[in-house]
């Protein structure tokens, strides 16, 4: 199945067109993508193991995240993609955007769930992850340090947790 995206400018502003994925993109055009981090009861923070298969970064650790596809807000792209690879369902009001970030040729908006969760409860979505893991932030911070997280996931995270609204 094809998957296809709405493209902006630099400023964000809808170009009014969409762009197939894995075609490049072309200068001046940027998508959205969302990165949502799952912090549970316990301040554990949820983490998956990208597959071997996965042509960027096979056998990292990451966080949910995923393009935003055509006509859908961030908001609706960051609760199907937690649905999708960890079986996690969330309303909106459980989740919050902390702000956006400038990535190469796209905006990463990233979200923050906190959710009364039971730790084995996560539901990994075949051939894109093959474990999971609670950690707690200086755990992740040391992932980090070692080079075992997927890129540009830690430092959003990090300013956001560090720099609390």
């Amino acid at each position: 199945m094809r998957e296809y995206w709405d493209l902006y400018d630099h400023a964000r502003k809808p170009l009014g067109r969409i762009h197939q994925r894995g075609l490049p993109l072309g200068e001046g055009e940027y998508h959205v993508v969302v990165s949502v981090w799952t912090v549970n009861q316990d301040g554990k923070i949820l983490i998956t193991l990208r597959s071997e298969e996965k042509e960027l970064f096979p056998g990292h650790w990451e966080n949910t995240a995923g393009s935003v596809m055509r006509g859908e807000t961030s908001l609706d792209a960051a609760l199907r993609e937690l649905r999708e690879e960890t079986g996690i369902e969330a309303s909106p009001e459980e989740i919050t955007c902390l702000g956006t970030v400038l990535k190469v040729a796209s905006f990463v908006d990233i979200f923050l769930v906190r959710k009364m969760l039971d730790p084995d409860s996560i539901q990994l979505q075949k051939g894109e992850t093959t474990a999971y893991r609670w950690v707690s932030y200086d755990e992740l911070k040391e992932m980090d340090r070692q080079g075992k997280l997927a890129f540009p996931l830690f430092s959003p995270f990090q300013m956001a947790m560090e720099n609390e609204c």
